[in-house]
Protein backbone atom coordinates (compact mmCIF):
# COMPACT_ATOMS: atom_id res chain seq x y z
CA UNK A 1 0.00 0.00 0.00
CA UNK A 2 2.63 2.43 0.97
CA UNK A 3 4.43 1.86 -2.86
CA UNK A 4 1.40 2.44 -4.53
CA UNK A 5 0.53 5.79 -2.55
CA UNK A 6 4.48 6.86 -2.97
CA UNK A 7 3.70 6.35 -7.04
CA UNK A 8 0.48 7.92 -6.98
CA UNK A 9 2.34 11.19 -5.29
CA UNK A 10 5.43 11.14 -7.53
CA UNK A 11 2.37 11.43 -10.59
CA UNK A 12 1.13 13.88 -9.05
CA UNK A 13 3.81 16.08 -8.53
CA UNK A 14 4.75 15.29 -12.16
CA UNK A 15 1.50 16.79 -13.19
CA UNK A 16 1.82 19.67 -10.75
CA UNK A 17 5.27 20.64 -12.49
CA UNK A 18 3.93 20.15 -15.67
CA UNK A 19 0.93 22.35 -15.25
CA UNK A 20 3.66 25.09 -13.69
CA UNK A 21 5.66 25.32 -16.99
CA UNK A 22 2.77 24.79 -19.21
CA UNK A 23 0.98 27.63 -17.41
CA UNK A 24 3.35 30.58 -16.92
CA UNK A 25 3.72 31.92 -20.08
CA UNK A 26 0.10 32.49 -19.77
CA UNK A 27 0.82 34.85 -17.66
CA UNK A 28 2.66 36.97 -19.56
CA UNK A 29 1.65 39.58 -21.52
CA UNK A 30 2.43 41.73 -24.90
CA UNK A 31 2.40 45.17 -23.86
CA UNK A 32 2.80 47.76 -26.20
CA UNK A 33 3.80 51.96 -25.16
CA UNK A 34 4.64 55.02 -26.83
CA UNK A 35 7.11 56.56 -25.36
CA UNK A 36 8.31 60.39 -25.55
CA UNK A 37 11.28 60.92 -27.16
CA UNK A 38 11.98 64.77 -27.40
CA UNK A 39 15.83 64.44 -27.69
CA UNK A 40 16.11 63.30 -31.15
CA UNK A 41 17.03 65.93 -32.94
CA UNK A 42 18.53 64.49 -36.55
CA UNK A 43 17.23 61.96 -38.88
CA UNK A 44 19.76 59.48 -37.63
CA UNK A 45 18.48 59.90 -34.10
CA UNK A 46 15.84 57.22 -34.54
CA UNK A 47 18.29 54.78 -35.44
CA UNK A 48 20.61 54.48 -32.33
CA UNK A 49 16.97 54.64 -30.23
CA UNK A 50 15.59 51.79 -32.12
CA UNK A 51 19.12 49.96 -31.49
CA UNK A 52 18.89 50.93 -27.95
CA UNK A 53 15.50 49.39 -27.51
CA UNK A 54 16.12 46.06 -29.67
CA UNK A 55 18.77 45.12 -27.74
CA UNK A 56 16.40 44.94 -24.69
CA UNK A 57 15.65 41.28 -23.51
CA UNK A 58 11.71 40.62 -24.16
CA UNK A 59 11.28 43.59 -26.97
CA UNK A 60 9.93 42.35 -29.78
CA UNK A 61 9.37 44.85 -31.98
CA UNK A 62 10.45 48.77 -32.05
CA UNK A 63 8.87 51.70 -33.92
CA UNK A 64 10.66 54.94 -33.92
CA UNK A 65 9.20 57.96 -35.81
CA UNK A 66 11.33 61.15 -35.91
CA UNK A 67 9.07 64.00 -36.86
CA UNK A 68 6.76 62.67 -34.13
CA UNK A 69 9.18 62.23 -31.63
CA UNK A 70 8.06 58.75 -30.34
CA UNK A 71 9.06 55.71 -29.87
CA UNK A 72 6.29 52.36 -29.98
CA UNK A 73 7.97 49.60 -28.28
CA UNK A 74 6.16 46.23 -28.25
CA UNK A 75 7.52 43.76 -25.35
CA UNK A 76 6.81 40.58 -23.12
CA UNK A 77 5.92 42.16 -19.63
CA UNK A 78 7.55 39.01 -18.20
CA UNK A 79 11.12 39.35 -19.31
CA UNK A 80 11.29 43.38 -18.93
CA UNK A 81 8.94 46.63 -18.29
CA UNK A 82 8.66 49.91 -19.32
CA UNK A 83 11.44 51.58 -17.01
CA UNK A 84 14.17 49.01 -18.45
CA UNK A 85 13.02 50.96 -21.77
CA UNK A 86 13.55 54.44 -20.77
CA UNK A 87 16.48 53.29 -19.10
CA UNK A 88 17.54 52.02 -22.63
CA UNK A 89 17.04 55.34 -24.78
CA UNK A 90 18.75 57.05 -21.71
CA UNK A 91 21.79 54.96 -21.55
CA UNK A 92 22.08 55.47 -24.94
CA UNK A 93 21.53 60.07 -24.64
CA UNK A 94 17.97 60.22 -25.42
CA UNK A 95 15.80 60.54 -22.15
CA UNK A 96 11.90 59.23 -22.67
CA UNK A 97 9.10 59.20 -21.29
CA UNK A 98 5.77 57.12 -20.91
CA UNK A 99 3.28 58.87 -23.62
CA UNK A 100 1.28 55.79 -23.53
CA UNK A 101 0.69 52.37 -23.48
CA UNK A 102 -1.71 49.01 -23.27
Amino acid sequence: MKTHVSAQAKKLLVLFAFATLVAAPAWAATKTVTLSVPGMTCAACPFTVKAALSRVEGVSKTDVIFDKRQATVTFDDARTNVQALMKATSNAGYPSALRNGS
